[in-house]
């Protein structure tokens, strides 16, 4: 068990990470016309509309909370709130933005699957990676309760923002998620597990995602009239009169 909980948190990390860049570098160059996200808009508009904001929204709010909550040193913050009171943030502000994002995701899920013509339109891969996300927010949500309940001892966070900093500058420490809840454990794992299947999915159209915020700081480009010579008005030829 040993064995598997270091490769697990240890070594399975760093091969989804380079899966997840590798993959999505090679399926740029080499499949392009299959970077989208195979909108069924055209088909049924309605549901797609509430769900899709919901998720997306949520979604995004989500990723840049773990992203800057899990990874930003204790140190940083410390020097604005403490550890409890970031982890009462944490599990509200998550908590909200969870729900709702599982809602959107329930209702495209839904669609996805009772709709007759969508599904037949749908790639088995679009089912798959819409249920994955779905299990992994339920797995978030239900950590909840217990992250509530260590508000005042925010063990268990400071633990797994340790240990995800660990990742990240090349020393991971199974040992600091040893012993956490299983839903904590499960929601990671799974984590990596969608960066792994990342390139093989519509997911990848999250890059030309942050591409168009890119977009807005391009520079201008210079674009010059060309002048054509065109007669004016008036200055028709006269007609040649033969002979």
């Amino acid at each position: 068990m040993n064995t598997l909980h270091n490769f697990l948190f240890n070594v399975y990390p760093y091969i989804c990470l380079s899966v997840f860049l590798m993959g999505s570098l090679a399926r740029f160059d080499r499949d392009q016309y299959t970077w989208k996200s195979d909108s069924s808009q055209m088909l049924r508009a309605g549901q797609l509309r509430w769900g899709s904001n919901l998720f997306h929204g949520g979604i995004l709010f989500l990723f840049f909370g773990h992203l800057f909550g899990q990874l930003t040193p204790h140190a940083v913050y410390e020097i604005l709130v403490t550890a409890p009171q970031k982890q009462l943030v944490a599990v509200v502000a998550g908590g909200i933005a969870g729900g709702l994002c599982f809602i959107g995701l329930s209702l495209l899920l839904h669609r996805r699957i009772f709709d007759a013509r969508i599904r037949l339109t749908s790639h088995r891969t679009d089912i798959a990676v819409l249920v994955i996300l779905w299990v992994q927010l339920a797995i978030g949500l239900s950590t909840l309760p217990s992250s509530y309940h260590h508000v005042a001892e925010p063990t268990t966070m400071l633990r797994l923002a340790d240990y995800l900093q660990g990742l990240v500058l090349f020393r991971p420490d199974a040992s600091l998620v040893a012993g956490i809840e299983w839903h904590f454990q499960a929601h990671m794992l799974l984590g990596m597990t969608i960066f792994l299947l990342f390139p093989f999915s519509r997911l990848v159209h999250v890059w030309s995602g942050f591409a168009t915020v890119a977009y807005l700081f391009r520079p201008y480009q210079m674009v010059r009239a060309r002048r054509l010579n065109l007669p004016k008005r008036g200055d028709r030829e006269r007609p040649r009169v033969a002979g």
